[in-house]
């Protein structure tokens, strides 16, 4: 295919995205547009609805090319709600100053539209070596429980997973070019409920306050440092979110006392190592408490090599920026890829994502699109 039907402009697809009011779990027609588009270019696409039948989590593979080296795109076409106040409406892709307007442009409709004509103008030079994947989730910005990890599961079990996979997720702090995500921290939260005996201030004999045990076993647990960071990581960070005990009284031992903590981990860490500790800690100051704990991502690295430095030279050929490679920041899908493939995300600036008038600048999606188009042509598809 070549000519004037290949969507070459990221602007234009990626305002059309915009116009699509995908906020979370709503798809708003995003995938589908979406799906018509990569179709025109020749993919082969399956829509992959998975959850609850009454309400699905949209999810889009499209596949171009049948050989190696499989090259993936990934990426999330659902948006966080816009809120009030913003300038300019959300969802209409307005344009002023040489900027683009609207929720999801920057986190992350403006990466999947720069892939996307990446790949049409990677088209235009001839046939594909090997093939090129997207895979596009509409449940990121949610509970993430129906979206990348059951698809790259479905990628397993038909023998169909990436050599690479490239998630657009927006890297960048300021400027294009500035950081290549290869790692993440993992991430935790635990519950600890203790129970006590309530009872008047006057008469703590008559009680069993479940403050002073839950304090006590929190101050074991914040006292020491975790590590001193590695190699490619921070020091790992537990914090404390909340203490709650829900009373209103100055008189009363409450009956029962809840904290809940946060732990960002680094690779000399395992979330069931950190379950063992926090469990253990919590057993001695309150032997009947309750300990809930949620692993939402284990920590990992794509170690540093061809590939990554194939990006990296990518990023400088365009910008002139030599990216700095790094794994800070929250959780993104990539830890669900990691377990499969080795992963890097670099997308667009992310300044303004989840802000009221999200937008970039119109120059940033055409070199990010030259950015994708370049690191194609090095990786060899």
């Amino acid at each position: 295919m070549s000519g004037p039907s290949l969507p070459i402009d990221p602007v234009a697809l990626a305002r059309d995205l915009l116009r699509c009011p995908s906020v979370t779990p709503a798809d708003g027609g995003a995938q589908s547009l979406l799906a018509d588009v990569l179709e025109g270019m020749g993919f082969r696409t399956v829509h992959l609805p998975f959850g609850p039948v009454e309400a699905p989590t949209p999810n889009l593979y499209a596949r171009l090319g049948e050989g190696h080296p499989l090259l993936c795109f990934a990426g999330h076409t659902d948006v966080v709600p816009p809120g009030d106040g913003w300038a300019h409406d959300p969802f209409a892709a307005e344009i002023q100053d040489d900027r683009l307007y609207g929720r999801g442009i920057a986190d992350m409709k403006g990466g999947v539209a720069c892939f996307v004509a990446a790949v049409a103008r990677r088209l235009e030079q001839g046939p594909l070596n090997g093939s090129i994947a997207l895979l596009i989730t509409g449940d990121e910005e949610g509970p993430a429980h129906f979206g990348t990890k059951p698809v790259i599961e479905w990628l397993a079990e038909r023998n169909e997973l990436p050599d690479f996979c490239l998630l657009g997720e927006p890297t960048n702090p300021q400027a294009l070019g500035d950081v290549i995500k290869i790692g993440r921290r993992g991430s935790m939260n635990a519950v600890v409920t203790v129970a006590g005996t309530q009872g008047h201030v006057a008469y703590p004999h008559l009680a069993d306050n479940p403050v002073h045990r839950l304090l006590a076993a929190f101050s074991e647990l914040t006292a020491p440092e975790l590590d001193q960071g590695s190699e490619w990581f921070e020091p790992s960070s537990l914090q404390v979110t909340s203490i709650d005990v829900g009373n209103m009284a100055t008189n009363v031992i409450p009956g029962e006392a809840v904290g809940r903590l946060n732990i960002r981990f680094n690779d000399l860490h395992t979330g069931t190592g950190l379950t063992q500790w926090i469990e253990n800690v919590v057993q001695r100051h309150a032997p009947q408490a309750d300990v809930a704990v949620s692993v939402s991502g284990e920590a990992f690295l794509t170690q540093p090599g061809p590939t990554v430095a194939c990006l990296s030279e990518a990023v400088r050929t365009v910008t002139g920026r030599v990216p700095k490679l790094d794994t800070g920041g929250g959780t993104s899908d990539a830890r669900f890829i990691s377990r499969y493939c080795d992963v890097a995300e670099f997308g667009l600036v992310g300044a303004t994502m989840h802000k009221r008038d999200e937008h970039v600048e119109l120059q940033t999606l055409e070199d990010l699109t030259r950015i994708y188009l370049a690191f194609m042509e090095g990786y060899g598809v």
